[in-house]
C-alpha cells in the first residue's frame, strides 16, 4: 500500500492526519498501525465488519478515546491530551454507533434538538434558523412533538445527523449510521447527507459494514481485525482484482465439486454458485469454467461480471488467512436423509390472514404467504413493518390476534411444542450464552433439543465441522469473530435437523468473507436437506440471493414474488436504470428532480434516474446540464437491485407518486 502522506488530492488541506494509530484494549490491539489522510470536504468512508476496529478509530479521531501509539492531528490540532481534545470539540460533530444511541428517548423531536444546541451553546437566533432547515431536510418537521423512542430507525437516525450538525461542524464522524436501516432510510440519509456537506463545506469521515454502500463515498479503506488492508477511490479498488467472477445457474452437486477442484473456493448463493476466475477476459475465464466442467458433459447456464468491492475485500481476506478448505458439508454421521418428512410435501410454513394487535396498533394486518419445502424465502421491509412479529407469532413465541399458519405441518396457535421440536430460530438479538464456550453452548443446545450422550456428542461434531469452528472450541461465544459468532448460532439451530428454519437478521455486521460462508451453508440446507428457511434482512444483496420474497409494509403484503420477477416489473413499470456522470452532481440531482426525473438520486459520483427511452432521456439530461454550464461525461445503464424495488415500492407508499420520466 502507498505510503498515507500519498494518500490525499494534491494541494488538498488536511482535516485528519493519522501515522500508525494503535489502540489496545488489555493484550488486544483493535487498531494495528493505521495511518489515514482525509482532507478537507472530503467523504471518506471505513468499511468492515462489527469488531474491525471503526468505532475505536472514529472515538479516538473524535476524542473521546485515548490511544497507546502513534499519532494524530485533527483540525490542525496535534491530538495527544485529553486537553488537546477539547481545543478542538466544538468544531466536530460525532454520532456513535447504534440506532439513536445518542438521543434521549423521553425528549421529542425538537427536545433533543435544543438540548445538544443547548450543550454545543448556539446561540437563540442561529438555532431557530438551523433547526427549521434540519428539520425540513431532515422530514422529521411533521413529527416534532414525538418522543424519540417512539420513532422508527430510520427516524432515529436522521434526528441523531440532525442534533450531530446543530452547532456546524466542520468535521462529522458518523459511525456506522446506516447499520439497522431499511434501504429506502438508508438512501434518505445519503441524500441528506450529500446536500448538508454541499451546503456547508463540511468533511466527513463514515463507516458501515455495508459494501454496497461504498460507491457513495470519495475514497474508502477496507479494514478488518484492526488493520487497513486496502484503500482508495471505490471504482479503483475494485479494478486492482485481476479477476472475473463467473455466475453457474443451479449446479449440481457434481458441479460444484469440479468448480471447487478447479477454482479453490464456490460461492453458494440461492439456486447458483459463482467462482472468482483470475483473468479480466470474459471469453478466457468463461472457457475455463467450460473446460473444468467438460469431463462431465455438462450443460451449465454462465453469467459473468467483472468484480466488485466486496470481491477484492474477500479476496485479500483470503490472502490474509487463506481457508483451510472450503467448510465441509455434508449430513450427519449415521443420517440417510432429511428426516420428519413433512405431511404436505408442497408446504413447509403457511400463513393465512395473520394478524397481530397491540392495543390500537395494527403490527401485522391480514399477512399471507406459502414458504416451500426446499425454498430460501425473504420478508423484508422498513423497520417496524412487523417482520419480526410475523416470525413470533409462527413460531409460537406470539399469540396472533387474528388468522392462522401451520410450520412443518403443526398448528401455530394449538402445536407449539411441536413446531419447537421442527424448527430451529436464529433471532436478531446474540442467542449464545456469551460466557459459555462454543463447545458449552453446543451440548447446552443438544441438551434443549432432547439430545444427548453419542448422539449429542456426534451431532455436535457435525454443527463444528458445518461451521469451522474446530480451532475455536474453548473460546467463549462472547470472544468469537461476528461471522463465527452467527456460524455458532446457526449451528446450535440445527443440531436437532429441524425441517423449517427462521432467520431474523442472521448477517447483520458479519464480514464479507462470513458473509459467503454463512450462505453457502444456507444453500446447501435449502437444496440438498430440502429445509425451508424463511429470513429477514436489510441487506439487499441477500434478497437477491432468496427464491422468493415479500415486502411488508405497516404490517401489509404490497409486493409477494421472486427477486428477478420483482426488477422485472419495475423495469416495466419505470424503464431502465440510468447513472448520469458529470461535474457537480448534487447540483444535476437537484436540477433533474425539478425537471420531472422522481427517482433522480445522488449515487456517489453520479446520479441515478429512471427512464423508459434511454436514448430520449440522455439526449435530454444533457440539455438540462448544458444549460446549467454542468459537464457531462457519460450517461451508463445499471442493472436493477432489490433496494432499487424497495425504495420504489415503499417509496410510493410514503409519500404521492410521481409520474415517470420520459
Amino acid at each position: 500500500m502507498a505510503d498515507a502522506a500519498t494518500l490525499k488530492p494534491p494541494g488538498a488541506e488536511l482535516v485528519v492526519c493519522i501515522d500508525g494509530l494503535v489502540k489496545r484494549y488489555r493484550r488486544r490491539e483493535a487498531v494495528r498501525g493505521v495511518s489515514l489522510r482525509i482532507a478537507r470536504g472530503e467523504l471518506y468512508g471505513l468499511i468492515g465488519p462489527d469488531g474491525a476496529g471503526k468505532s475505536s478509530l472514529f472515538k479516538a479521531v473524535a476524542g473521546v478515546l485515548s490511544f497507546e501509539g502513534g499519532t494524530l492531528s485533527v483540525l490542525g490540532q496535534r491530538i495527544a491530551s485529553e486537553r488537546d481534545a477539547e481545543c478542538v470539540k466544538q468544531r466536530i460533530g460525532f454520532m456513535p454507533q447504534g440506532l439513536g444511541l445518542n438521543l434521549y428517548p423521553e425528549l421529542s423531536v425538537d427536545e433533543n434538538i435544543d438540548f445538544f444546541a443547548d450543550l454545543r451553546g448556539v446561540p437563540a437566533p442561529a438555532l431557530a434558523e438551523r433547526k427549521a432547515r434540519l428539520l425540513a431536510m431532515t422530514r422529521l418537521e411533521p413529527s416534532r412533538s414525538r418522543p424519540m423512542k417512539q420513532l422508527s430507525g430510520g427516524m432515529k437516525q436522521k434526528l441523531g445527523l440532525a442534533c450531530t450538525l446543530i452547532h456546524e461542524p466542520e468535521l462529522i464522524v458518523l459511525d456506522e449510521p446506516t447499520t439497522g436501516v431499511d434501504p429506502l432510510s438508508r438512501r434518505d440519509f445519503w441524500r441528506l447527507l450529500a446536500e448538508l456537506m454541499q451546503r456547508q463545506r463540511m468533511t466527513a469521515l463514515v463507516s458501515t459494514a455495508y459494501l454496497d454502500e461504498a460507491s457513495r463515498f470519495d475514497r474508502v479503506g477496507l479494514v478488518y481485525d484492526g488493520a487497513l488492508l486496502a484503500e482508495g477511490e471505490p471504482e479503483a479498488l475494485s479494478a486492482q482484482l485481476e479477476a472475473t467472477v463467473v455466475g453457474v445457474g443451479d449446479p449440481s452437486p457434481q458441479v460444484l465439486q469440479r468448480l471447487a477442484q478447479a477454482f479453490g473456493h464456490v460461492d453458494r448463493h440461492g439456486a447458483g454458485a459463482s467462482v472468482l476466475v483470475p483473468t479480466r477476459d470474459a471469453g478466457a475465464a468463461r472457457a475455463r469454467v467450460l473446460a473444468a466442467l467438460a469431463p462431465d458433459g455438462t450443460t451449465v447456464q454462465l453469467r459473468l461480471r467483472p468484480p466488485e468491492l466486496e470481491d477484492l475485500f474477500v479476496d485479500r481476506l483470503h490472502a490474509l488467512a487463506p481457508p483451510a478448505a472450503a467448510l465441509s458439508i455434508r449430513p450427519p454421521d449415521g443420517a440417510e436423509g432429511p428426516p420428519d418428512a413433512l405431511s404436505d410435501p408442497a408446504c413447509a410454513v403457511e400463513a393465512v390472514a395473520l394478524t397481530r394487535d397491540f392495543d390500537r396498533f395494527k403490527a401485522v394486518d391480514r399477512v399471507s404467504f406459502r414458504v416451500a419445502p426446499g425454498e430460501i424465502f425473504g420478508l423484508l421491509g422498513a423497520n417496524g413493518a412487523g417482520k419480526t412479529t410475523v416470525i413470533k407469532m409462527l413460531t409460537g413465541i406470539l399469540p396472533p390476534t387474528g388468522g392462522v399458519g401451520q410450520v412443518a405441518g403443526a398448528d401455530m396457535r394449538r402445536a407449539s411444542r411441536q413446531i419447537r421440536q421442527r424448527i430451529g430460530y436464529m433471532s436478531q438479538a446474540f442467542s449464545l450464552y456469551a460466557d459459555l464456550s462454543v463447545r458449552e453452548n453446543l451440548m447446552l443446545y443438544a441438551g434443549i433439543y432432547g439430545l444427548a450422550g453419542r448422539a449429542a456428542r456426534e451431532r455436535a461434531g457435525w454443527v463444528i465441522e458445518l461451521g469451522g469452528l474446530g480451532a475455536h472450541l474453548d473460546d467463549a461465544a462472547a470472544s468469537l469473530p461476528m461471522g463465527l459468532r452467527q456460524r455458532l448460532a446457526l449451528g446450535c439451530a440445527l443440531l436437532h435437523r429441524p425441517r423449517v428454519l427462521f432467520l431474523d437478521e442472521p448477517t447483520s455486521g458479519v464480514d464479507p468473507l462470513g458473509r459467503r460462508r454463512f450462505w453457502n451453508i444456507l444453500s446447501w440446507l435449502a437444496r440438498e436437506e430440502r429445509v425451508a428457511i424463511l429470513l429477514t434482512t436489510h441487506y439487499m444483496a441477500e434478497a437477491d440471493l432468496c427464491d422468493h420474497l415479500v415486502l411488508l409494509f405497516d404490517g401489509r403484503v404490497i409486493a409477494d414474488a421472486s427477486p428477478e420477477a420483482m426488477k422485472r416489473s419495475l423495469q416495466q413499470q419505470a424503464g431502465q436504470l440510468l447513472e448520469v456522470r458529470c461535474d457537480a452532481p448534487q447540483r444535476a440531482a437537484e436540477l433533474l428532480l425539478a425537471a420531472g426525473y422522481a427517482d433522480a438520486a445522488m449515487h456517489g459520483r453520479g446520479v441515478r434516474l429512471m427512464a423508459h427511452d434511454a436514448a430520449q432521456a440522455t439526449a435530454h439530461v444533457a440539455a438540462l446540464l448544458s444549460a446549467q454550464q454542468i459537464a457531462l461525461h457519460a450517461v451508463l445503464p445499471r442493472e436493477l437491485g432489490m433496494d432499487d424495488v424497495f425504495v420504489r415500492q415503499v417509496g410510493a407508499l410514503q409519500s404521492p407518486p410521481a409520474g415517470p420520466a420520459t
